[in-house]
């Protein structure tokens, strides 16, 4: 059986858990919640850079990917376009998005990623 390592814990929840083989990265939501879908998906995409950083990988290592956008029919192209230009060529993985009512309502989108150890 393997270790579980928690990255950035506390009582309710950690950011990153290493497990088995894969590194989890919670739901990461914009700290700058500018009414900006291009500038909040950058902002989480920094922030799971970060992660991913502290886990000892980077994006090429990614496998899944959920997405939650508050405003998909306002909000998706422009959510894909950051997203598109952050996935290193040849290394996409699987993803998911939908529109789901988030937690502040000037959070328009969160991000959870899943990658190989």
């Amino acid at each position: 059986m393997s270790d579980i390592v928690r990255i950035d814990t506390n009582q309710r929840m950690s950011r990153v858990v290493k497990a088995g083989g894969l590194v989890f990265i919670g739901g990461q939501t914009s700290a700058d919640q500018t009414p900006d879908i291009k500038l909040q998906t950058q902002k989480v995409l920094e922030k799971i850079d970060g992660y991913l950083e502290k886990a000892g990988i980077d994006k090429t290592r990614l496998v899944s990917a959920q997405v939650w956008v508050a405003d998909i029919a306002r909000d998706f192209a422009g959510m894909n376009e950051v997203w598109d230009a952050w996935v290193p060529e040849g290394c996409a993985p699987t993803c998911a998005t939908v529109e789901a009512k988030l937690a502040l309502p000037a959070l328009l989108v969160e991000i959870a990623v899943i990658a190989m150890g």
